[in-house]
């Protein structure tokens, strides 16, 4: 990435003195905006402002004093520019859509891509939407002047450095260069390229790869501001570049890297840059994080030797750093060349998060689940947003992850409003819980700009359903006919309170399934004292099937029998496997008021015919690895588990029936990687692939290619030989296509195809020569362009500097002799436009082109003497 700093004398500009500009604004109240308008100017002009018109989009205009500078002259920067700061307020009538212009005579002098620059009128703007409905708004601050330089043959990056105080999303896009009324130059052109000009729409970076010709360019981008989804301003920045020949090499920066950071952590981060030519080295930064209030950074300077510069970023973001969105950080290298000053020009970003809080507890309170949680230790925050889910979660998060990603399955149930509050009570919007669910909460605090922090750790919490508390289910015998599963409870206390002084009756009923409902009584008990605390369920089927069991305890004296409080529910631990290629997995369910808090799985030993224990996990799947094909493995499992709250039953151990599977290859192989290069010369695609997991690279037997063209899907090849890892297609003249290749195991089993792999159209091609030379030598007489077959016409047009259009052809090859009315052309440049049509896989596509011939008729021209 290269930007150049001229340092060469200039002669004394006889036009004017525009180069870049661009309009921000502040909002100051519900309709009142103060705007301010930043433009770059040549020193050597004998044209300067002290103040511009602003045209504000409601038919209004106001004139804007320059500010800055000594004696409000203006800030003098590098390469004969000067930066000039103006400011206005305005007070529109009311919400709509206004377009704020400001237009000033004229542009400088010799621009290459705007047709007779010097009458061209310089304007810039902003578009500002008024809707309260999006609240108060301000535009991103463009903290990188544009007053860089380019060198031919070195790629040009400009970063605008764009900041915006609120926290809003941003997006970046060439634009056009516009004139009076803002309205799009006639015949502008974007400056030629050796591959490329583009903008980065993320990252804001203009990239120029690299400038053919040497001279004066200027284009345009707009930086675009988003908030909840919708378009809220769009900043149009204009500027200049000027590209020059060089033999000096740019200095390049170290490698910077992106960074996740919370509030408190240290950034300490060594920024370098080393120069070839050893020019010394000037090293800076431009980001809001600078300018913050609460907590400024630093950009310190380290080291500065010949070829070498080193500087430290330190920082300590605090809680008002907070943010949906990174900071980004523009680093700037600058070499001390004498002949032509150059520059890197690199972008790293840092997003600050929240810390996550700290969950204490959640305890039932009746249908009702009450949570505590740690002081957050901050009054930046508005609350906390509390998130609850079905069932513990798998959900890992990452160091750059603010908030609960919905596809953990948490949604958000409730707002604890107060930067002090540390509890909420899930009432499930006064509904009350269900008994019988286990439910997983997590928490976030919320900023005042909406950032959500990092989330916090996940407890667990039930309802404690019914009388008597229900400890066991668990099964004793695995059996379809003769099975047994063993269930015990606490034995219920203060019942004298209802007041309920017995004798008492438990009914237990049960229902098939896990989730079962349709319960059916199995066993009544009479007591007197509530000492009968077990049962045994004999004569069922546990191998095929869980079950789910009600208890529930009555008041039994004659002519007072009643139902004392709730039913009590659990079911028992049922294990599903299901084999894998050397693999069996296990589903594990449940439906039980206690929390497991993990379960562990045995696996029979053939050898000592015990089961021995092969794994624990809190999740309710399992995979147990490693195992042979063919071969039958014997399982079961174990629950560890506890109710909520103080006093409350603990270490409860509930146990699965045995199940039995045998492994088989039913299995797909892992999709390859692959890659696609294409000989467009040869008309050929290679397409390469690997498999780096070796596990899944033991289980490959071949591959097969698919290729997708102009018409469907088509298996191309089929290889039999899982160390072989490329293949040569031919596809014909148009070698465009997409390509994937599936991997297959010697069990037929076909893998996912791999990710799809498309050419594009990098065969395709059509370069117009910018140096002609009819002199009659034989040698480039004729302007030919470069062109591949798939181009089917074109609609090429040629002018001279006043405009005429002097040749025009709709042939390929363009082939132009240099004549004009019967008469060589005058040796000069010449301005073309060029509409392509070329076949692609779409169909058939049209592009422009712009750009200028050097036509040379003195003997002894020839393509050797190109610009």
């Amino acid at each position: 990435m290269t930007v150049a700093f001229f340092s060469a004398c200039f002669l004394k500009a006889s036009a004017t003195h525009n180069r870049a500009g661009e309009i921000t604004y502040v909002q100051i109240s519900d309709l009142t905006y103060e705007i301010t308008i930043q433009t770059f100017t040549y020193t050597q002009s004998y044209a300067d402002r002290p103040e511009l018109t602003v045209q504000w989009g409601d038919n209004t205009s106001s004139v804007a004093q320059r500010i800055n500078g000594p004696n409000r002259f203006g800030e003098i920067l590098p390469n004969f520019y000067k930066k000039n700061i103006y400011k206005v307020t305005h007070t529109y009538p009311g919400p709509g859509v206004y377009k704020i212009l400001m237009q000033d005579p004229n542009r400088n002098q010799y621009i290459l891509n705007i047709p007779n620059s010097v009458n061209v009128i310089f304007s810039i703007s902003t578009t500002l939407i008024v809707n309260p409905a999006i609240g108060r708004n301000s535009t991103p601050v463009l903290l990188n002047p544009p007053y860089d330089k380019a060198a031919r043959g070195y790629v040009f990056i400009h970063n605008p450095g764009a900041f915006d105080p609120d926290g809003d999303s941003l997006s970046y896009e060439m634009t056009v260069c516009t004139r009076e009324d803002g309205k799009p130059i006639a015949n502008y052109t974007l400056p030629p390229a050796t591959n490329s000009i583009k903008v980065d729409a993320v990252t804001g970076d203009l990239i120029w790869d690299t400038p053919r010709d040497t001279g004066k360019y200027n284009v345009a981008m707009n930086i675009i501001e988003w908030r909840y989804g919708r378009k809220i301003s769009v900043v149009e920045r204009d500027m200049q570049i000027e590209v020059f020949d060089t033999k000096n090499k740019p200095p390049v920066n170290g490698p910077l890297r992106d960074m996740c950071v919370q509030v408190g952590d240290v950034v300490d981060y060594d920024v370098t840059s080393t120069d070839p030519d050893n020019d010394g080295i000037g090293l800076h930064a431009a980001s809001g994080i600078f300018s913050l209030a609460a907590c400024l950074a630093t950009f310190t300077k380290l080291d500065s030797v010949a070829g070498f510069a080193s500087a430290k970023l330190h920082w300590v973001p605090c809680y008002e750093a907070v943010r949906s969105q990174p900071y980004d950080v523009v680093i700037k290298s600058d070499d001390y060349s004498g002949e032509l000053k150059l520059s890197d020009i690199d972008l790293m970003k840092i997003k600050v998060l929240g810390p996550p809080p700290h969950l204490i507890g959640g305890v039932p309170a009746g249908k009702f689940i009450r949570l505590s949680w740690s002081s957050y230790g901050t009054n930046v925050i508005s609350g906390f947003n509390i998130y609850r889910r079905e069932g513990v979660s798998s959900l890992k998060v990452d160091s750059c992850t603010s908030g609960v990603p919905s596809s953990s399955g948490f949604v958000k149930v409730g707002y604890a409003d107060g930067s002090g509050t540390t509890s909420f009570t899930d009432t499930n919007t006064g509904e009350g819980l269900d008994y019988g669910k286990e439910y997983a909460y997590r928490i976030v605090a919320l900023f005042a700009n909406g950032t959500e922090s990092k989330t916090s750790n996940e407890i667990l919490s039930s309802l404690v359903s019914g009388l008597p508390l229900i400890t066991h289910v668990t099964v004793r015998t695995t059996s379809q006919t003769t099975g047994s599963i063993y269930m015990s409870w606490r034995k219920p206390e203060r019942l004298d309170t209802i007041p309920a002084n017995g004798p008492y009756e438990y009914i237990i009923s049960r229902a098939a399934g896990i989730a079962g409902t349709s319960y059916q009584e199995i066993k009544r008990i009479q007591t007197v004292n509530l000492n009968d605390t077990v049962y045994v369920d004999t004569l069922i089927n546990t191998q095929t099937t869980g079950y789910n069991y009600k208890i529930e305890l009555y008041n039994n004296a004659t002519g007072n029998r009643f139902l004392i409080g709730e039913p009590a529910y659990a079911s028992s631990l049922y294990l599903t496997a299901s084999p894998g290629d050397r693999k069996v997995r296990f589903v594990i369910s449940r439906n039980v008021p206690w929390i497991n808090s993990r379960y562990d799985i045995f696996r029979l030993n053939t050898s000592t015919s015990r089961y021995d224990s092969i794994g624990t996990t809190n999740q309710l799947s399992y995979v147990d690895e490693g195992l042979v094909n063919g071969t039958e493995y014997c399982y079961y499992a174990r629950s560890t588990g506890s109710y909520p709250g103080i006093g409350m039953p603990v270490n409860l151990q509930n146990f699965s029936e045995s199940t039995c599977v045998t492994p088989i290859d039913n299995e797909a192989p892992c999709p390859p990687l692959i890659t696609v290069t294409s000989q467009c010369d040869s008309l050929y695609n290679t397409i390469s692939w690997s498999i780096n997991d070796p596990v899944c690279f033991a289980d490959v037997a071949g591959y097969e290619v698919y290729y997708k063209g102009l018409g469907d899907t088509t298996l191309v090849a089929t290889i039999n030989d899982r160390n072989t890892f490329t293949y040569r297609h031919e596809p014909g003249q148009l070698i465009s296509g997409c390509y994937a290749v599936t991997a297959f195991d010697n069990a037929g089993n076909e893998s996912r195809k791999s990710d799809v792999v498309c050419t594009g159209d990098v065969c395709s091609y059509f370069e117009i020569p910018n140096v002609f030379t009819p002199n009659g030598d034989g040698i480039n007489d004729r302007l030919v362009a470069k062109t591949s077959g798939l181009i089917e016409k074109i609609n090429f047009k040629l002018f001279n500097r006043y405009g005429v259009l002097i040749f025009q052809t709709e042939e390929p090859k363009i082939n132009w002799d240099g004549y004009y009315k019967g008469k060589i052309v005058s040796p000069g440049v010449y301005f073309y436009q060029c509409e392509v049509f070329e076949r692609k896989l779409s169909g058939v596509q049209q592009f422009h082109l712009a750009g200028f011939v050097h036509v040379i008729t003195e003997e002894g021209a020839s393509n050797r003497q190109q610009l």
